[in-house]
């Protein structure tokens, strides 16, 4: 079993939800800027995973 990575890139998103990759930053771009109003300190192309699976699936999972 390979360890997931700590953040998610617009790549993974866009085949995970059989989007186009523009469209996959466009919501990254949204959701970093929701962090960083909140005070946090984003990746331009990325988001912290725990933060989009509980966005997009209302829960978190534990990396192991």
């Amino acid at each position: 079993m390979q360890k997931q990575n700590y953040m998610i890139t617009a790549e993974e998103v866009a085949e995970n939800m059989g989007i186009s990759l523009g469209y996959a930053y466009k919501l990254l771009r949204k959701l970093n800027k929701e962090l960083a109003d909140q005070g946090y300190v984003t990746v331009a192309g990325k988001i912290p995973r725990a933060f989009w699976e509980k966005k997009f699936y209302g829960y978190s999972q534990m990396v192991m």
